[in-house]
């Protein structure tokens, strides 16, 4: 059963988390406006799509991802301001425990983390295919994608030297097909190779193919043959904030895959599908730390609180970026280091807790 008293901190929370989300927001887009402008300019790009397309998404997307922060520079924004006001003395003085007194901000982080969650996995993936897509029209250079190399299931090994989306052809393409015994089974070797968009359909030009049958190979060669493989020019080349734009089960099967083909990016795949979780799951963490730093009136008021709280959200940042390159550079489990930062900062959380009681 909710009392006033818990109603007000919830009605308080959100109204000053939402209140900061589109602050931050605004700015983040005015920013983001004055250094993309010229671009979108250049590029003409509609006035509709630049503000339904891509900003409307931006903001769903970076909101979200900050969502966490946001949550804490709240919690210590309102709460510094109750204990100036002395509106938290009373509540402490009437003999309920401190567990009591954060109820309300555990049930208000549990309904942001609830979203949070539903919009990492599900919802913000399709915001992000058509944010993404709109900066490969209007805004990141082409992609090219040089050197190439990986191996697909069925014992499929593709290589290329270059590829460029600009032209959409790939150059000195070669894909070869090995047996589990270790036996060369099928190669093809074209000067220059194109995917039919949205198929698994290829053009290739100039080639050269042999295939083994026991001790016989036939050969042949021609300027173009029509044929089809299991894997597009999408899994080959790609950004690497394409896992942005999946959802939670088309990202595992993705990073299956990619495990498959022996890819270098699996991590960062990785880190994206274990972040999308334990970012939201920062919020219970951020906010009793925030509580515990700003519930008492202290001299400086609340410039000392937020000083402390920014401090602690950098420290934090750092932790992430630490476990990620670790993750990313030394093969350190990525499960491991995304769940990391919670793990120290709860330590962190408790302890202040435990202080904040006295």
């Amino acid at each position: 059963m909710l009392t006033i008293i818990d109603r007000y901190i919830i009605r308080k929370f959100l109204s000053t988390f939402f209140f900061m989300l589109g602050v931050i927001m605004m700015l983040a887009t005015v920013f983001d406006l004055a250094e993309k402008l010229s671009d979108f300019l250049k590029n003409e790009a509609g006035l509709y799509e630049v503000i339904f397309e891509y900003y409307l998404n931006f903001i769903i997307y970076y909101g979200n991802m900050f969502s966490s922060m946001i949550i804490f520079i709240s919690v210590i924004w309102f709460t510094a301001k109750m204990a100036q006001d002395t509106e938290i003395i009373p509540i402490w003085n009437s003999g309920k425990p401190f567990s009591r007194f954060i109820r309300p901000y555990m049930i208000a982080a549990t309904i942001l983390t609830v979203i949070a969650l539903i919009f990492n996995h599900f919802i913000i993936p399709k915001s992000n295919q058509v944010r993404l897509k709109f900066e490969e029209k209007y805004y990141r250079n082409m992609m090219y994608v040089e050197d190439y190399h990986a191996e697909f299931p069925n014992n499929e090994v593709v290589y290329f030297t270059s590829y460029m989306a600009q032209s959409d052809v790939i150059e000195n393409f070669v894909m070869e097909d090995w047996t589990e015994d270790g036996k060369l089974n099928y190669f093809i070797r074209a000067s220059r190779a194109k995917n039919v968009p949205n198929s698994n359909k290829w053009i290739l030009m100039d080639y050269y193919e042999k295939r083994i049958k026991g001790d016989r190979e036939v050969i042949q060669e021609g300027m173009q043959k029509d044929t089809v493989f299991q894997f597009t020019i999408d899994e080959m080349a790609t950004r690497e904030n394409i896992a942005e734009a999946m959802t939670y089960f088309e990202l595992k099967e993705f990073i299956a895959r990619e495990k498959k083909k022996g890819s270098s990016m699996v991590p960062m795949y990785e880190i994206e599908l274990y972040q999308r979780t334990s970012y939201p799951f920062a919020s219970y963490i951020l906010t009793i730390i925030g509580i515990a730093v700003s519930s008492r009136k202290r001299r400086g008021g609340i410039g000392i609180s937020i000083a402390m709280g920014l401090g602690i959200i950098f420290t934090y940042i750092f932790a992430m970026k630490v476990m990620t390159v670790s993750a990313m550079n030394l093969g350190f489990t990525t499960s491991i280091a995304v769940w990391v930062p919670n793990v120290i900062f709860g330590g962190i959380a408790y302890i202040l807790y435990r202080f904040a009681q006295k």
